[in-house]
């Protein structure tokens, strides 16, 4: 039943991503009616800054969980906050394992989320591994049914630079495909030495289920991003303060201005100055 919930939030909701939406359901349906599933399922959302990735994440998780992000079951990491200092890599591998460790034994349905794992140290990353593999029992734990999402900034350039050649050659945004971006960000982010995800095994044993790209957003996006922001606040819907806020963002490429540098990221702040 919150699966058909999800679908229709996210057709509401979610600005521009038609790619997401596809991916994401058909993942998470697989996965929530397999009673057995192989392993957990393991998502990797990537894009540049304001264009979906935690709204996503985060919506998933309040329709997986009763308590959202609030949910004892529910682990949300960020490099910046969790894992600050290179030099202490050996105890952090250590204490987020025993971490994830304790929590698969307490609660097999529970939720991982890293943050800007573009950030993230390589070596921490590698501590995950063995949960995330096909193997029946890591440690003495069932945790096949646990799921695991990335989020990362990195292929975010490489998905905005194949969308605009795309646009260029006048390919319409709903017919972009996965197999058009998937070249482009494993490029980016699984090649890429300075990313958290290089050399990790989680590529070479493709323990990645889906990779998830969030294109960039036009400037009609941004618009519905504003309204929407103005309904949340209870604001009245201008239409010409909603024209403004968009106007007002930065887009790219300089020529013919199509996509948002920050897609809906400063929308809420931009709007407090017209009210």
């Amino acid at each position: 039943h919150f699966v058909s919930g999800l679908e229709f939030d996210l057709a509401t909701n979610l600005v521009g991503q038609p790619l997401v939406r596809q991916q994401v359901m058909k993942g998470l349906r697989e996965f929530l009616e397999n009673p057995n599933p192989v392993k957990p399922l393991v998502m990797s959302f990537h894009g540049s800054t304001g264009t979906g990735k935690t709204y996503v994440s985060s919506m998933l998780i309040r329709y997986l969980f009763q308590r959202g992000l609030q949910s004892p079951y529910v682990h949300h990491f960020s490099p910046i906050v969790h894992f600050p200092h290179a030099e202490l890599i050996e105890q952090y591998k250590e204490s987020l394992k025993r971490w994830i460790q304790g929590n698969l034994t307490h609660c097999g349905r529970s939720a991982f989320l890293f943050d800007e794992m573009d950030k993230m140290h390589p070596g921490l990353i590698d501590v995950i591994i063995p949960f995330l593999g096909p193997s029946w029992v890591v440690y003495g734990t069932n945790y096949r049914k646990a799921i695991f999402i990335f989020i990362s900034n990195a292929g975010g350039e490489q998905i905005n630079n194949v969308t605009l050649a795309l646009w260029r050659a006048r390919k319409d945004r709903e017919e972009i495909t996965l197999q058009d971006l998937e070249p482009a960000i494993s490029k980016a982010v699984f090649e890429n030495p300075q990313s958290g995800f290089w050399k990790s095994g989680i590529i070479n044993e493709h323990l990645i289920d889906l990779v998830v790209p969030f294109l960039p957003l036009k400037h009609h996006h941004v618009k519905q991003c504003v309204i929407s922001e103005l309904v949340q606040q209870g604001l009245e819907i201008r239409p010409g303060v909603v024209q403004e806020v968009a106007d007002s963002i930065p887009y790219f490429p300089e020529e013919e201005k199509l996509f948002s540098s920050t897609g809906c990221k400063t929308v809420a702040s931009r709007i407090s100055f017209f009210f």
